[in-house]
């Protein structure tokens, strides 16, 4: 695979619920509608979605109960079998490997974390962690080792011993998480870990989230019903409803640009300038006269509100990570995000 090919990749992906999907996928590419495969009692969970997701991203999927985000996924891993169109992971067909194979792939390449915990009972937060490569076959001394290091990891150091039901809902999460990292995988796919969390420790976790994915930088797809979560957590967010991505991009501009009046009443209420960032709001220079110290692209227009106010400037240079300016932001522009005028 070379460095410019997605991770993962979906092309015209369908999943039909029902005794006879392909012939009624036909029917559905033909033009006819939902309702008339309804009556007959089926369901189209996924349609027609075509995604790429790359090395090292984090793709939130979003949408409300019902939405298919769930069924994407479960797609994506081959958990279930779509009715129509291609999943490839890093270029190989998934529909096309044989159930060893999969399972060699799941086993070397994904991890996976739902919102059960899905802990066994009887066994100790290390016997939980080493689980995944006890069925691998790994040896029992390393694959201990690798169990306490990923304990150690998710914050947990000084509970091996423990048994599920001695930890909270948020330690029981963690050890759900390092399962799942114990076997180093490159796809991390987390289906709303953090819902059945109330709101102090489901704001840890998701810190503890961010600080795992600064270190680890893993390919993730992450699935949440909270948009404030999505926002949070996102470099790319895909918005479903029924079965469909209604809007697939960075939080930045799905909520300066809402694709849909779908995806217009997710933001409707959201604080665009805690999301927006300078960079965004960048554009080239293009002979436009700057002077003084540049903005960092990376703070918010929130986080820059007391100096766009102070500030004299038509026009502020934007810099990157490493402090070179990179465009000039119109600072009427960004006040009128930061006062809701936009």
């Amino acid at each position: 695979m070379n460095d410019s090919s997605p991770v993962i990749s979906c092309r015209n992906v369908w999943k039909l619920f029902g005794n006879d999907p392909e012939k009624y996928l036909d029917s559905l590419r033909q033009g006819h509608s939902f309702d008339d495969i309804r009556n007959d009692g089926y369901i189209a969970a996924v349609r027609d979605v075509s995604l790429d997701i790359s090395a090292g991203e984090m793709l939130v999927i979003m949408g409300l109960s019902g939405s298919g985000k769930s069924t994407l996924v479960r797609c994506l891993s081959r958990l279930i079998d779509i009715t129509g169109g291609q999943v490839q992971i890093e270029d190989e067909d998934i529909m096309a490997m044989s159930e060893r194979e999969l399972i060699d792939l799941r086993r070397r390449k994904m991890g996976m974390v739902f919102q059960s915990f899905g802990l066994l009972p009887h066994r100790t937060v290390l016997e939980n962690v080493a689980f995944p490569l006890e069925m691998r076959g790994q040896d029992k001394h390393d694959r201990r080792d690798r169990a306490l290091e990923v304990i150690k990891l998710v914050g947990l150091e000084g509970r091996e011993d423990y048994f599920p039901r001695e930890l909270s809902g948020g330690q029981q999460q963690r050890v759900g998480i390092a399962r799942s990292l114990a076997i180093e995988p490159d796809i991390w796919f987390l289906d709303e870990p953090f819902s059945a969390l109330d709101p102090l420790i489901r704001r840890e976790m998701q810190d503890e989230f961010l600080r795992l994915q600064e270190m680890l930088g893993k390919t993730i797809v992450f699935i949440t019903h909270d948009f404030d979560e999505a926002l949070r957590l996102a470099d790319r967010i895909a918005i479903m409803k029924d079965g469909a991505i209604e809007q697939c991009d960075t939080p930045d501009q799905i909520v300066l640009k809402p694709a849909t009046p779908y995806v217009a009443k997710f933001t409707e209420d959201i604080e665009k300038s805690r999301v927006v960032h300078a960079k965004v709001l960048s554009r080239p220079i293009n002979g436009t006269v700057l002077s003084g110290l540049p903005v960092s692209g990376d703070f918010t227009i929130q986080q820059l509100a007391r100096q766009l106010v102070n500030d004299s400037r038509d026009f502020l240079p934007v810099s990157d990570k490493s402090g070179n300016v990179v465009g000039a932001m119109n600072r009427q522009e960004a006040l009128d995000v930061l006062l809701g005028t936009d």
